[in-house]
């Protein structure tokens, strides 16, 4: 599948949030129990509405789904994804390092604290593997640009910013 990714335009734009306790060195992940990636472990997130900023999603959909609000969340890379169906979605991703209230189980999502050195990638999406332990472990910033087939991915490229 070749996209053009200069006039690539998303069908979805979505956030994805990444919580981290540095003194456990832990990372608030998510099983998603519906939607896009049910059963997988992913950050909590979801699609932004209408009027609303990816900051502002980015926090109510945390607190949807772990019942815990994100403080100061800082922006760290946007993930460009292309199904072969035709979904097209861009995701903000943001790492915070505090946060208020204790996750608990949703409808939506069960809470997993998982160490920054024991990232659950075999139960991931494909891509993450490929950008998330740099972004959560060293900070840094970055723009993926994926292609899948259902939950297969089919093409990659990751490009890092600064150090």
């Amino acid at each position: 599948v070749n996209i053009d990714w200069h006039t690539w335009q998303p069908g979805i734009r979505a956030t994805l949030m990444f919580i981290i306790d540095e003194a456990k060195r832990e990372v608030l992940l998510i099983r998603k129990k519906r939607g896009l990636g049910a059963g997988k472990i992913n950050g909590p997130g979801g699609k932004i509405d209408p009027g609303e900023t990816s900051v502002q999603c980015v926090v109510r959909e945390t607190q949807e789904e772990l019942g815990v609000t994100a403080l100061n969340p800082v922006h760290h890379g946007e993930l460009w994804f292309q199904f072969v169906d035709g979904l097209r979605m861009h995701v903000d991703v943001f790492v915070a390092t505090q946060h208020e209230g204790e996750a608990v189980e949703t409808p939506e999502a069960v809470p997993l604290w998982t160490s920054l050195d024991a990232l659950p990638f075999h139960e991931m999406w494909a891509d993450d593997i490929h950008w998330l332990a740099p972004t959560l472990i060293e900070r840094r910033h970055f723009t993926g640009r994926f292609v899948f087939d259902d939950d297969t991915m089919l093409s990659q490229s990751v490009e890092w910013q600064g150090l």
